[in-house]
């Protein structure tokens, strides 16, 4: 093995693992792209980029004259890898979930591609900041002060449920703030449906809802959802 197949090893093998670290982050947290396709993401990046870097390693010297710029190989693992991103991220109803891991998926292709070329001091310390942010920044989020959005939706009978005013009322004094009231009349007209947002600051505040709500009963039916992160 000469110089130039110990360093491809070494950029190919760091690829590896620099994506295994941020996939394993991913899969720990549940989500459905993690440690495999982070791992893999990031070794394709680099070996993609080799092909460039290491041009004279198989391009003949009848062509010798031909120049790749290894910036487009790099353009074009992003624009790809975007596909990918893409199909990770899931919308449920109003909800979108997926978008940290598409991101993830991003940069971790951005990390193989510092891989790829030997760029190592800026290659460590990206995955350094990425883990981070993925798992720092969470602690961190969690204890910033914000507002939680929940789709709330509730059935009940036309005749004796609760006026659209009363329904307001208690939502509010749980501490909630209403947007998008709709209305909706289902069973031949015999079921009342609403289906609102609704923001609190007070993340226990959706718990105390569903409690009240659990023991009403001209409620036959009522969903919280937290719109997603």
């Amino acid at each position: 093995m000469n110089a130039d197949d110990y360093e491809i090893a070494v950029r190919v093998l760091a690829a590896l693992a620099a994506g295994a670290l941020i996939g394993y982050e991913r899969s720990y947290h549940g989500r459905p792209a993690g440690f495999r396709t982070h791992a893999l993401v990031c070794t394709a990046s680099s070996l993609l980029m080799l092909v460039t870097v290491y041009e004279a390693h198989w391009m003949r010297a009848a062509t010798g004259l031909v120049q790749i710029d290894p910036t487009r190989m790099a353009q074009g693992i992003m624009t790809g890898i975007g596909f990918l991103g893409a199909g990770v991220i899931i919308k449920e109803g109003l909800s979108v979930r997926g978008l940290t891991t598409a991101a993830s998926i991003w940069i971790t292709a951005a990390i193989g591609i510092l891989a790829g070329i030997g760029f190592y001091f800026p290659m460590v310390l990206s995955v350094v900041l990425t883990l981070g942010v993925l798992s720092i920044f969470r602690w961190i989020e969690a204890r910033m002060p914000s507002h939680a959005y929940y789709h709330f939706a509730i059935r009940f009978a036309k005749e004796g449920g609760m006026s659209e005013r009363q329904l307001r009322e208690l939502v509010e004094s749980h501490g909630f703030s209403i947007a998008n009231f709709s209305y909706r009349l289902e069973g031949e007209g015999r079921i009342r449906r609403h289906a609102m947002v609704i923001r609190c600051a007070d993340r226990s505040g959706a718990g105390r809802l569903a409690v009240t709500l659990e023991g009403m009963d001209a409620v036959l039916e009522f969903r919280i959802a937290p719109t997603g992160d």
